[in-house]
């Protein structure tokens, strides 16, 4: 088991508990920090962490990140960082669940900013108790558990913390959340009332996502990778069923993180109503003879390569049909127009020479070796990571 610990009194009481809680179940806790070189401080800070899980014997590890460009939202590829930083370290361990220590004034701060947003139900619902990303699960324990009262506990077993100055900080949309909830609170919303509202939407988002799944085992099929949707099936759904859908479709064939944009979403599907295609998130969507195709767009992956053993733009597997080591001369490509002129027998497929140009290729040089969605086999196979069950999977695992 992980736990991210950021020496804040949040992180700082789960710590302790998730230190218990192992204990009595026999269960190997690490604990990890993320030094974002942000601060001057940050670095000593992470290293009073260190020293105090080594106090409690918890073993620890610091993780450093460097690579921002100063450009976008700090906030937001801090975020997104840290989650990768940490996936990364808990594989390394074969750890495959944290737990982070968000509170109900978390969770009552990230409804108001989803609502400055215009969130939709998933956005409203906020944070779940229990998410899967980067491979790893990600669970909140104390997602309806105040601040106050996990720096109670803190006091009362004399456990010192950490106040990060970047909480009173109003150039990030979070603090001005924290500050604009206590003038809510004289209308009666506070955290607890927002946190019991995101509670609500998050069970009408799993009534939508059950939804979403029994439609798309009606409607969906998986071809060569790419989702085809019977378009009569889907204009019979109500407009949130549709637009989900097509919204999962494009988080599971390009892992994009985060999901697309509503309005873009909604300019999309108007495309498609009108016979027109579009694109999202390195994803082409069209109609085609009655069906609605959702496919990886050629211009995402052309210039993926990879050797021939290894996974292609986290979804496809190459398999020789006989036994045999790599070949380094070998590699896995999009087929694309150069490719898809040196399978002759394509149309056999049935499957669209656009969908086609974005399927893998075993590539020797300008050569193509084998295409085995493309009918031009040559005693390879291609197979999509998880199986083709792994999209209806997906509808149920967020």
């Amino acid at each position: 088991m992980g736990i991210a610990v950021s020496g804040g009194s949040d992180s700082m009481a789960l710590l302790h508990l998730m230190r218990e809680f192992c204990e009595i179940h026999k269960i190997e806790l690490h604990a990890v920090t993320v030094d974002h070189r942000l601060r001057p401080e940050a670095a000593t800070e992470a290293d009073k962490v260190a020293r105090h899980c080594t106090e409690i014997g918890v073993p620890h590890d610091t993780l450093v990140w460097e690579d921002w460009s100063g450009q976008g939202n700090l906030q937001q590829a801090a975020r997104n960082a840290r989650y990768a930083k940490i996936a990364d370290w808990a594989q390394q361990y074969g750890i495959h669940t944290v737990a982070v220590a968000h509170t109900a004034d978390d969770q009552a701060e990230t409804v108001l900013m989803r609502l400055q947003r215009r969130s939709g139900v998933d956005g409203l619902s906020a944070m779940q108790a229990r998410t899967v990303r980067e491979g790893i699960t990600w669970v909140r324990p104390l997602l309806k558990t105040r601040r106050e009262t996990l720096r109670a506990y803190l006091r009362n077993n004399h456990v010192p913390w950490i106040d990060d100055p970047s909480n009173d900080d109003d150039r990030f949309d979070r603090i001005k959340a924290r500050k604009a909830l206590r003038l809510l609170s004289d209308l009666g919303i506070d955290a607890n009332v927002l946190s019991e509202v995101a509670d609500h939407l998050s069970q009408a988002r799993r009534a939508l996502d059950w939804q979403t799944f029994l439609a798309a085992k009606q409607i969906v099929e998986i071809e060569a990778g790419a989702i085809v949707i019977d378009e009569t099936g889907l204009r019979l759904q109500p407009d949130e069923i549709q637009r989900r859908l097509i919204v999962r479709a494009i988080g599971w064939l390009s892992g994009a993180q985060p999901r697309p944009r509503r309005a873009a979403v909604a300019t999309v599907m108007a495309a498609l109503k009108r016979g027109q295609a579009g694109t999202l998130s390195g994803c082409h969507i069209r109609r085609i003879a009655a069906r609605i195709w959702i496919f990886r767009e050629y211009h995402a992956v052309r210039d993926l390569c990879t050797r021939s053993d290894a996974l292609w733009d986290d979804r496809w597997w190459m398999y020789p049909s006989y036994p045999a080591e790599h070949d380094d001369s070998l590699c896995i490509r999009a087929l694309g127009p150069q490719g898809l002129e040196q399978c002759p027998d394509w149309r056999a497929s049935g499957r669209p020479h656009v969908v086609l140009q974005s399927v893998p290729g075993v590539w020797q040089g300008d050569k193509l070796i084998s295409a085995p969605l493309a009918g031009f086999a040559e005693n390879w196979a291609a197979e999509l990571e998880g199986g083709p069950d792994a999209f209806f999977a997906a509808l149920l695992s967020h």
